[in-house]
Parts: C-alpha cells; sequence; structure tokens
C-alpha cells in the first residue's frame, strides 16, 4: 500500500469502517510510514480537542419530562422485571444524546430541512478538516483555470465554474473531488496569505441556509451562490476577508449569468 491510497483510507480507519483484512494492511503500512502515522496522529488531535472543546446545552425541562413519562408508560406495560432497568437505561441515553448537542445542531429537530442543513454543515465541516489533515488538501494542483475546470470533467455529472482572483489576493491553487454526505461535489481550492479555502460546488437539491456564516472552532462557513449553484465556502480567514472573497464570487457568477442571457 502505498501513501496515496493510504490516505483514501485513512478517514474510513479513523472512523472503523474497515473490513479487518484492509485494516491490517493500512496498519503495516503505517508501521513504516512516518507521514501517515503522523497525518492520523493530528487527525485524532483535533477530534479530541473538539469533543473538549464544543458547548454543551442542556435538553429543555419540558422534553426531559415528557422522556421519562414515556419511559415509565412502557415500564409498566412490560411483564418482565428484568425489562425495565433497560428501558430506563434507554431513556438516559436519549437524555444525554439530547443534552450533549454541539454548535452545529439546530433547535427546530421537528424540521425535516432543519435536519438536512445541520447534517450539511456538520459534512462541510469535516470534509474541510480531513482535507486539511491530509498530506495535501488537492487532487489537481494548477493556478490556470482553464487546467482545473477541464479536470473535473467526466469525473462527476457537471464541471463547476472555475475562476482565478489572484490579483485580488485570492489565488486559485487547485480543485479535487470530495464527499458530502453521499453526493461526490467539485472543491475548488484557493489561498489567501496562509488561508486555504475550500468552494464546494453543491447539488442544486442541496439545503441552503439562509441564516448567515456559521463558525466553529476558529473556522468559518458561509453559503453562496456559484455558475447558478449552491456552493459554500469555509476557511479560517476572518469574517472581512471571507466577505470580500464571497462578493468575488458573487460578482463572478452573475457576470457569467449576463453572458450566457446574451
Amino acid at each position: 500500500m502505498d501513501c496515496k491510497a493510504a490516505n483514501d483510507l485513512l478517514p474510513l480507519y479513523f472512523d472503523g469502517e474497515l473490513d479487518r483484512a484492509t485494516s491490517r494492511e493500512f496498519e503495516a503500512h503505517l508501521d513504516e510510514c512516518a507521514d501517515c502515522r503522523t497525518t492520523l496522529i493530528e487527525l485524532d488531535t483535533l477530534r479530541s480537542s473538539l469533543r473538549k472543546d464544543a458547548p454543551r446545552y442542556s435538553a429543555p425541562e419540558a422534553l426531559r419530562s415528557r422522556i421519562r413519562e414515556e419511559a415509565a408508560a412502557s415500564s409498566a406495560r412490560q411483564s418482565s422485571r428484568w425489562q425495565r432497568p433497560r428501558l430506563a437505561l434507554a431513556a438516559s441515553w436519549v437524555i444525554a444524546f439530547i443534552a450533549g448537542g454541539t454548535t452545529l445542531a439546530v433547535w427546530n429537530h421537528a424540521s425535516t430541512a432543519g435536519q438536512e442543513q445541520s447534517r450539511l454543515t456538520r459534512d462541510l465541516f469535516s470534509s474541510h478538516w480531513r482535507a486539511l489533515a491530509a498530506a495535501s488538501p488537492i487532487d489537481v494542483v494548477s493556478t490556470d483555470q482553464h487546467t482545473v475546470k477541464p479536470w473535473f470533467a467526466g469525473k462527476i455529472a457537471t464541471a463547476p465554474v472555475v475562476r482565478d482572483f489572484s490579483t485580488q489576493g485570492y489565488a486559485l491553487i487547485g480543485g479535487r473531488i470530495d464527499y458530502v454526505g453521499t453526493d461526490r461535489v467539485p472543491v475548488l481550492v484557493y489561498r489567501h496569505g496562509k488561508h486555504v479555502i475550500d468552494v464546494f460546488v453543491l447539488p442544486a437539491t442541496a439545503v441552503h441556509g439562509s441564516d448567515g456564516p456559521v463558525q466553529l472552532q476558529g473556522y468559518v462557513l458561509e453559503g453562496t451562490m456559484l455558475g447558478g449553484q449552491p456552493a459554500a465556502i469555509v476557511s479560517d480567514m476572518d469574517q472581512a476577508e471571507l466577505t470580500q472573497f464571497r462578493d468575488l464570487l458573487d460578482t463572478s457568477s452573475r457576470s457569467d449569468n449576463t453572458l450566457g442571457d446574451r
């Protein structure tokens, strides 16, 4: 196994999703490769930091009372005494899970759209962090928009609009294909100073939030449009820099639409 194959398998190994044989092969590579071991350690450190620093919220008392009442009613219907502790334990798990929600959770859990937006936000942050932890966040390295766009052709259904803003301080450095949920999506990668910027070009059906930027652990996510498709910017830039970059994308997108109408 070489480093490229190991980098592809690393997230699956990290989440415990590899079969036993592939895990052994991956671990054999780790024994011989210091760079891949370092990447795995950095990813584990990042996860530990997120778990430690993420805020925790208490579940509303009304919800707690409802869960306790339903658990008590279920216990009363059981004829076997040994089932009662299991129901109480299940209720405690539900309460603990709800009370441990992170900043990525939305309060309106009854709304399907809200749940989908929360999952999308989580996946976008995770994909950005996973790319930063990899040996390189880029599959195709190029500052030429006419090289990056054709690279996507044949790999995904629709190649994204690609623009370079190096004269404004936001240089195109390449692109990659990543996963957001179960969707393969194109990602345009830019650099601004020491900041890496990911622009995820999302499916037209993606739930697109309108509540403004989301901040988590020093990173910011903000929605925009690119070539008529919903897109999301993820970076550790400050808000002013991110807004400037978003405006560049928006202006470019409007210009493309105007030309297309002529």
